[in-house]
């Protein structure tokens, strides 16, 4: 720098001041300012910077300025904005500074169509101008874009976002009601999300992606709005001159007399969620007389409305009215949403007390009683329901009881106070979403090419104080910062290769460790405040101290007392921490970081809201939990972390970003006061640094910041120059000028437009091109001898050039005859290949049918009609083929038949996919109906299981005593049985002898006739003898013949006897037995003579019989040949075979062992009274015993004893089928003992119940096996077999 030349120095209020150097230190300068004179000041040497030689001199692009730094930058926008041309370019970035007035013309419908279809650079820098170049861009790259539009709040970032979209809708719009849909969706965004700050009347308090979609022919056909991060604290809490979201107080203002009445409204100081705030309203003169009294605050007739150009709250109400009504919202659903606006209103009234009681607990006010029942009016909720949940909260137990108890805790006033504000947040949250959805409704589109987003959103914000809000602000500005910086310099390259300089890529600083600081997993601070929110017992001051440990060393996080701000000094360690960003050092409060980082309710207030009668607020609770996927925690209260969520939706919108091309308009604010024509340098300068433009600048002068266009150079310097140089072309005449210079290749680069130089550079050239004409005439012969000399290069080159196109004739030659080949081939390709390519899609198109029977196989309703379509879709594909095929078509006519078949597969598919989500909600409607259903059938038999329980207990007891009874009673009987067989005993013993004496006579007598035979000759010479008529040598009345006659008499008898002769014959062996003759001597003599009557007969009579003592009679000789037939086939089995067993063998066992009195047939049923006994025991067939040594496969046997004999039979085995026998049919297999020979009754646990026989003979298949040996006329008459025909009949 030469002495006496101007310099921009630092100011403190505007930015950068005029002076010159007077001194220069180690690392500062001395300043003397030229409106000051004689005074001095010190700077830091890196805060100044060169001035223009005319600083009044303003540019459209601050990169054709001859220095490039920020106070250029500065007094360039500062000119600019003098002369009301508040857009500036920064290469493609667009600088807009508010005017807060209306520039007349400026946005008017002829500039729209004067900046439409016109290259960037062509016109004065516009936000249209930006509008333009993506709308360019996307039709030529066939790619989405996207402007970002970033600032401080009151910079002009929501306004600017209406022109783009006002100018892509009108521009490039279809003329429909879609265009002036999403123009006026923004009225309605802006009520619902927008409130005045200290900073900006009409602040937008969450950030907003919109999305204006194109078809295929670039016309737009819809949009899409996503909105990030609402500031929900607002909700409950402004500061004294902010006020609360715009839609409060328009509802207040503007509401008709009905409304008003129907939602309890009255004047904003009466709501705690405004009056804690700016209680006026926005409104001119006249629309300030037309507000009644009743609705104006104390504030507000004190002090007067509030005035803004811009707003208006009873105007904007009825402007938002309209524009519902446009975007197609009726008037139900209108008052939907203000009935939940006034419910917020009146919820915030409610007041809560100390309860008085030992619980420690709160109640709500009585003055609040009104206001409850208002509240819980308007949101549909009962009024006991909502108190009871605002004062308590529900705790699920885990342990140390029985999992799953409801305990209700009470809550304290602050708790009580915090549910509240945590109902209401969550509510209007619910509520705004519901809006952004309804916008998105309002302008649909079924497909889109491509599209241009406008982001908006808030640009780096640093307060006095500063909360989470903040922290996720300057996150997104961090990660939209590199995003920034990556994209600049990437389109700084692309230029550096369009204009084809060859250099190398331009590195810059990167700011992954801030963002890694925020969001790397586990040790980022937003995980640290996830987990410190999982916590039993969250705290901020534990999470702040958690930061700073794991982070001790981070150069981008230190302690608040080490910043330079003194309010900031007094923030303890454990309250805050400071984070060194892009943009400058930022100190965050954590003072309720936990509480505003969980956007979840307690479980009983959740439940409560997800429940109203009102279907409205149902509806925006249930679309709000789709879209959580959370587990509810016992006992504690569910956490849904807003910093992740933010980050998650954050990094969506990062991908959409990287995905498209990509412009910027960063938004100034020109002052704090709002007003026109003021212009605050400082507060200026800090917005450009915080929006990234500095550190653009510091990134264009690693590469070729300062450039120019060979004609402006050219105009600029021919004055100069001799006219010999000055016919020369503008680039020749700027090459020529540079070589003969001999400036160094690295200080610049040409391009094919233009020249670019390196930082400082351009100003060099210009001062060697106005130093003294001495040295001018040395340039000019510099310049006319470069010139000779590069003639002479290009004739040479043009000698070379003649040679090489000899060279090509001769190589083209040859090349011909492969050229007429490849044409040839390529004609015949051109002629076949649509074809071709047609038969290829129409084949993939046929493969892709496999999805639609997929789809047809997954109905259960009109699968045939689906088909049928299927089938001739099929067909039609298969139509085309043959025709393609057959016929020569070109290709519009093959594509247009092959989108026709698309379009109809699509909308076939389309269909069917609609006719699955049907089936799908039908089936989910039945299926939570049969779930209801069960659980009611669940509970009927739960109660129905305990009531049988006990009767089971009861019956069981009664059982238990009646096994003892009976035991007793057997005991007594065989002690008599005992003295009557010792009696019988020794009668049958004198009969023995007896009998021994008669048998030693006839035997005596038998010797002596042989004796007698012998000596005589023959046998007439005998005496005959009497041969007496004993009875006890005759049996039924029949000679006992002798030992040799009897056996071959008995054998050919045995051949020929049928199985019931044959157990005829045995009873009658048996019969001879002396115990069979003592029963039946104490038996005494029978009434009925059974044992000539055949099988046959006795079952026929115990089927038919109504006889009872011939009944008994009967089955008494029946059971009594089965026991005797089953002995004879045991005993005559085959060798190797195994036993029959048709009981168990402890059973049989018992029989042997303890035979059963004999008891008289008639005496026996009267005293079993035919009852009814189940009996379960244990079972292992012998054939399984040696398979399962250990019997860990053990069966069990049933049985069913209608009096004393066997009714029905089971056998219940494990991996075999269930073995079902009943009387009559399957006597055979039967078990033939009677009830008491079993001794059953006497087996300790052995009975069961009649319910749990019947179960478990149902299961097995035993009904339809004993109706079916009903109907087949073989089952024994019983109680079963009664009870079963009752049933069906």
């Amino acid at each position: 720098m030469e002495d006496g030349k101007p310099v921009w120095a630092p100011h403190p209020s505007d930015g950068f001041q005029l002076g010159t150097i007077v001194d220069i230190g180690a690392d500062s300068l001395t300043i003397e300012p030229l409106k000051q004179k004689g005074k001095t000041f010190v700077a830091a040497i890196n805060q100044v910077f060169p001035a223009e030689e005319d600083v009044n001199k303003h540019v459209e692009d601050n990169c054709s300025l001859m220095y490039l730094n920020e106070a250029t930058l500065l007094n360039n926008i500062r000119v600019r904005y003098s002369k009301d041309r508040i857009y500036t370019f920064v290469a493609n970035i667009l600088i807009a500074v508010n005017p807060y007035y209306d520039i007349p013309k400026l946005y008017s419908p002829d500039t729209i169509k004067q900046y439409r279809g016109r290259s960037l650079g062509t016109l004065p820098p516009h936000v249209y101008a930006i509008a333009d170049k993506a709308y360019r861009d996307m039709k030529v790259l066939k790619m989405s874009q996207s402007i970002i539009v970033s600032g401080e709040s009151g910079a002009g970032k929501t306004e600017n976002t209406k022109f783009v979209l006002k100018y892509l809708t009108t521009s490039y719009g279809t003329g429909q009601d879609i265009d002036e849909r999403i123009v006026e969706a923004n009225p309605l965004l802006e009520a619902f999300g927008n409130a005045k700050t200290v900073r900006n009347n009409n602040s937008s308090r969450f950030g907003k992606f919109v999305e204006i979609h194109f078809n295929e022919k670039n016309a737009v056909v819809g949009g899409f709005v996503s909105h990030y991060l609402l500031e929900k604290s607002r909700i409950c809490r402004q500061s004294s001159e902010e006020r609360n979201y715009h839609i409060f107080y328009r509802l207040c203002a503007g509401a008709t007399e009905d409304i008003r009445q129907k939602f309890h409204l009255s004047s904003p100081d009466t709501f705690r969620y405004l009056n804690r705030g700016c209680t006026r309203f926005f409104a001119s003169k006249d629309t300030d007389k037309q507000i009644l009294q009743n609705r104006k605050s104390p504030e507000h007739l004190k002090a007067g409305p509030l005035k803004d150009p811009l707003l208006d709250d009873q105007g904007d109400f009825n402007r938002m009215c309209g524009a519902m009504k446009k975007i197609g919202l009726d008037d139900t659903e209108k008052l939907d949403l203000f009935r939940v606006v006034a419910g917020v209103l009146h919820l915030g009234n409610i007041n809560f007390e100390e309860a008085g009681s030992t619980s420690g607990g709160c109640t709500i006010k009585n003055q609040s009683s009104q206001t409850l029942e208002h509240c819980a009016e308007l949101l549909g909720l009962e009024e006991d329901d909502l108190r009871v949940s605002l004062t308590t909260r529900v705790m699920l137990t885990t342990a140390g009881g029985v999992k799953g108890t409801v305990i209700k805790v009470p809550l304290k006033v602050e708790q009580a106070n915090n549910a509240r504000d945590a109902l209401a947040k969550a509510v209007y949250s619910c509520l705004f979403d519901h809006v952004v959805t309804r916008v998105n409704q309002c302008f649909p589109f079924d497909s889109s090419a491509n599209f241009i987003g406008v982001l908006d959103i808030a640009g780096f914000e640093y307060f006095e104080h500063n909360s989470f809000e903040q922290f996720c602000i300057n996150y997104c500005n961090e990660k939209l910062q590199q995003f920034f910086n990556e994209r600049i310099l990437k389109e700084e390259q692309e230029l550096y290769q369009k204009e084809g300089l060859g250099v190398n890529e331009v590195h810059y600083v990167d700011n992954q460790d801030c963002i890694d600081l925020v969001e790397a997993k586990l040790v980022g601070i937003l995980d640290i405040l996830d987990e410190e929110n999982r916590l039993p017992q969250p705290s901020d001051q534990h999470f702040t101290d958690t930061v700073h440990n794991k982070h001790k060393n981070h150069f981008r996080l230190t302690v608040p007392r080490k910043s330079k701000l003194a309010v900031h000094r007094n923030v303890r360690d454990d309250e805050g921490f400071i984070i060194r960003h892009f943009a400058g050092a930022v100190c965050y409060e954590t003072t309720k970081f936990v509480e505003k980082n969980n956007d979840a309710l307690h479980m009983s207030l959740e439940c409560l809201v997800s429940e109203s009668k009102d279907r409205f607020v149902r509806e925006l609770f249930e679309n709000s939990n789709n879209s959580k996927d959370v587990k509810q925690k016992a006992g504690k209260l569910s956490f849904i972390s807003v910093g992740n969520k933010f980050k998650m939706q954050l990094n969506i919108l990062l991908d959409k970003l990287r995905s498209t091309g990509s412009s910027f308009i960063r938004c100034i604010k020109p002052n704090l006061k709002m007003v026109s024509h003021q212009f605050e340098g400082a507060q200026i300068l800090s917005q450009l640094q915080c929006s990234g433009m500095v550190s653009v600048l510091d990134l264009m002068q690693g590469g070729f910041p300062s450039r120019a266009a060979f004609h402006e150079l050219y105009n600029m310097y021919q004055k100069y120059m001799p006219p010999k140089l000055t016919r020369l072309d503008p680039r020749l005449f700027c090459k020529a000028l540079f070589k003969a210079l001999g400036l160094n290749d690295v200080d610049y680069k040409f391009g094919l437009t233009r020249v670019f130089f390196r930082p400082g550079k351009f100003a060099e050239f210009d001062q060697i091109m106005k130093s003294d004409p001495d040295h001018l005439a040395e340039l000019v012969k510099k310049v006319n001898k470069w010139l000779i000399h590069s003639r002479w290069k290009k004739v040479q080159w043009c000698a070379l050039s003649v040679i090489k196109l000899k060279n090509k004739i001769l190589y083209r030659t040859n090349a011909c005859i492969m050229m007429q080949k490849t044409v040839r081939m390529w004609l015949c390709r051109k002629k076949h290949k649509p074809r071709i390519d047609g038969l290829v899609k129409v084949r993939n198109l046929k493969t892709r049918m496999n999805r639609f029977t997929e789809v047809v196989a997954g109905l259960k309703e009109g699968k045939q009609e689906m088909s049928k379509q299927i089938q001739g879709l099929e067909a039609a594909i298969d139509a085309l083929m043959v025709k393609i095929k057959s016929t020569n078509m070109s290709r519009i006519d093959i594509d247009h038949e092959y989108k026709a078949l698309v379009t109809r597969s699509e909308q076939l598919l389309t269909a069917m996919q609609n006719k699955k989500k049907e089936e799908e909600e039908r089936e989910r409607l039945r299926r939570i109906q049969e779930e209801m259903e069960r659980e009611r059938k669940r509970r009927e038999e739960e109660d129905q299981r305990r009531k049988q329980e006990e009767e089971d207990r009861k019956l069981k007891a009664e059982m238990e005593v009646k096994r003892r009874q009976e035991e007793e009673e057997r005991k007594r009987r065989e002690e008599e049985e005992r003295r009557l067989q010792i009696e019988m005993e020794l009668q049958l013993e004198a009969e023995r002898e007896e009998d021994a004496a008669r048998q030693a006579v006839l035997e005596q007598e038998r010797r002596d006739r042989e004796l007698a035979l012998r000596i005589a000759q023959s046998e007439a010479e005998l005496i005959p003898e009497e041969v007496p008529n004993d009875s006890g040598l005759r049996s039924n009345g029949s000679s006992v013949p002798s030992s040799p006659e009897r056996a071959t008499a008995g054998t050919t008898k045995l051949k020929s006897l049928t199985m019931e002769e044959m157990a005829k014959e045995m009873t009658e062996l048996l019969a001879r037995g002396p115990q069979v003759q003592a029963s039946k001597a104490a038996a005494g003599a029978k009434k009925y003579e059974l044992s000539k009557w055949k099988y046959a007969e006795l079952r026929d009579a115990i089927n038919t019989s109504c006889d009872i003592e011939l009944l008994a009679a009967c089955r008494e000789e029946f059971h009594r040949r089965l026991k005797v037939y089953h002995a004879w086939k045991s005993k005559n089995k085959k060798r190797n075979t195994e036993t029959e067993q048709r009981a168990p063998k402890c059973v049989t066992d018992y029989a042997q062992q303890n035979p059963a009195p004999p008891i008289p047939a008639r005496q026996y049923e009267v005293a079993m009274n035919r009852q009814q006994r189940y009996f379960r025991i244990p079972f292992i067939r012998p054939g399984d015993q040696y398979k399962d040594p250990q019997n860990k496969k053990k069966g069990w046997w049933y049985a069913h004893f209608d009096g004393p004999w066997i009714a029905r039979q089971m056998e219940l085995h494990p991996d075999k089928h269930p073995i079902l026998l009943v009387a009559g049919k399957d006597d055979m297999e039967m078990c033939e003992l009677s009830l008491e020979e079993t001794g059953l009754s006497r087996k300790r646990g052995a009975e069961i119940l009649p319910r749990q026989f019947e179960e478990i003979w149902e299961r097995c298949g035993g009904i339809q096996y004993l109706r079916s040996a009903i109907e087949s006329r073989q089952a024994r008459p019983t109680y079963a077999t009664a009870m079963l025909q009752s049933m069906f009949k």
